[in-house]
């Protein structure tokens, strides 16, 4: 993982991914010295998340996707693009709990929780299952918030369920893709030389 973590960007990917976290970390400046506080204290709760992908050995273009999904989903708190766009919301729990879900499932993976073998449909019931656990934690994250933090913040029984119903199918679709798609950088490496070799 440490090896992971300090290697160097070799590819136009790794590159692009390296610099999402840069913009995270000023993304975080400016909201301080343009917004409030309060968002960049928001925005500083991505930067840990943005490491994760690097530290696990993620495979870049996963890593860029990522990466963008947590920027956004954070400036879109920032900007009050929940409030103003009716389907943003949705939009953004479909995709970045699919996305935070896959890269769960790759830390359990790298961690030996689960095995890394091609096991198809423990990946499709386990991708999912950690999608709904990561969104009824975000459910309660949001109540807390609502009842001793900020009575401001829009929580409802409809909305609650939404979206960890939506969370679910955009897990379930990152189970399925998983499956097709090597999601880790080393998976990755030997999927393209194998390639290589069948073609020569």
């Amino acid at each position: 993982m440490r090896a992971d973590f300090l290697r160097p960007p070799r590819s136009a990917a790794e590159w692009a991914a390296d610099g999402i976290r840069v913009l995270g970390l000023l993304s975080v400046a400016a909201a301080f010295l343009w917004w409030t506080p309060t968002d960049a204290g928001i925005l500083a709760l991505a930067l840990p998340a943005l490491l994760v992908p690097r530290a696990i050995g993620a495979r870049p273009g996963l890593d860029v996707f990522y990466g963008v999904t947590v920027v956004v989903a954070a400036w879109s708190n920032v900007l009050e693009l929940y409030r103003s766009i009716a389907w943003w919301d949705i939009a953004v729990h479909f995709v970045a709990t699919g996305v935070i879900a896959t890269i769960v499932f790759l830390a359990l993976r790298r961690f030996a929780v689960v095995p890394a073998s091609d096991a198809r449909r423990s990946t499709v019931v386990l991708v999912p299952t950690i999608g709904l656990a990561i969104s009824a934690l975000w459910e309660m994250v949001e109540w807390a918030g609502k009842t001793f933090l900020a009575p401001d913040i829009f929580v409802t029984y409809q909305d609650t369920i939404g979206d960890m119903a939506v969370g679910g199918l955009g897990s379930l679709l990152a189970g399925i893709l998983i499956i097709r798609i090597p999601i880790d950088r080393t998976a990755l490496v030997a999927a393209n030389r194998k390639e290589a070799s069948w073609r020569s």
